[in-house]
């Protein structure tokens, strides 16, 4: 991926927001600063704005946005961002235009995930991708014909809301998982399993075992050719594998099931990375 001029790439979170630049095919001067989380509109605005003013002498020609919320991603438009309360219906695209003249292109932060990791990452040989993100809660991004497919305000492939047992597939196959039924983190549960502890490793046995049923649901609806799972809880992949396959082969089709690549990210900065790829996906620069 080569530009003319670097590219910015911002990941929002409601923690820290995080940059990186694009120069050529290197990603460079990152860093990051605390969200004003708590903070009016106005100063979350403003905030952004600063950061990035502290790498215009990259002379950067676009930037690339990625938040944990809906987006009208035509008009560049935060409809919402849970970890933000005040940014509801920002036209972060026109503000942040207006205030250094270059392009800016936004867009979901799991979406930008599958993105990063289909042009930087080992999911770049694939067509058709999933791309699922296991943390604190359950983030999905769609690549179809070597593109990102948003849906009506990035709100494709959200299956997190989608009901299964009697919750949804983001309490089974995020961290809430393991804290209301374990009484542990996902994290400490692992650290245990490392040491054979029975209660952990059947953890993610059960675990393993939901994330399965996500999966073949994935695979009923887009059928793709890979799924990329990244977050913090895809590092006990090795507790979770056996199971999780273990409830993909009682997927219908075997077609579809035995040609499923399933990839463990290992991409630094992804989030940074499908920021600065969504300049490439939505303009010609």
């Amino acid at each position: 991926m080569k530009f003319d001029r670097p590219i910015l790439g911002l990941d929002i979170g409601g923690t820290n927001i995080k940059g990186g630049i694009l120069i050529g095919e290197k990603l460079l001067d990152i860093r990051s600063i605390p969200t004003p989380a708590n903070e009016s509109q106005e100063v979350v605005l403003e905030t952004i704005a600063k950061f990035i003013a502290t790498y215009k002498h990259h002379g950067i020609g676009a930037i690339g946005i990625g938040i944990p919320g809906l987006v009208d991603v035509e008009n560049g438009i935060v409809l919402n961002l849970y970890n933000i309360p005040s940014f509801r219906k920002v036209g972060l695209k026109k503000y942040l235009e207006n205030w250094f003249n270059i392009p800016v292109c936004i867009n979901n932060d799991a979406n930008c995930f599958i993105l990063g990791e289909h042009r930087f990452g080992t999911a770049r040989d694939f067509k058709h991708l999933v791309g699922i993100t296991l943390g604190t809660g359950l983030g999905s991004g769609i690549i179809v014909n070597n593109h990102l497919y948003n849906g009506v305000n990035s709100a494709a492939g959200e299956w997190c809301s989608v009901k299964y047992l009697d919750k949804t597939f983001e309490f089974y196959c995020g961290s809430k998982f393991f804290i209301s039924e374990y009484g542990k983190k996902p994290k400490s549960l692992a650290k245990l399993a490392e040491n054979g502890d029975e209660m952990a490793l059947e953890a993610f046995v059960q675990y393993g075992k939901h994330l399965g049923e996500l999966v073949k649901n994935i695979l009923y609806t887009l059928a793709p050719e890979a799924i990329v799972l990244g977050g913090s809880i895809r590092k006990a992949y090795p507790y979770f594998k056996d199971s999780m396959y273990e409830t993909i082969d009682t997927f219908l089709y075997p077609s579809v099931k035995e040609n499923l690549k399933i990839i463990i990210s290992d991409l630094d900065e992804t989030g940074i990375c499908g920021a600065v790829a969504l300049v490439e996906e939505y303009m010609e620069y």
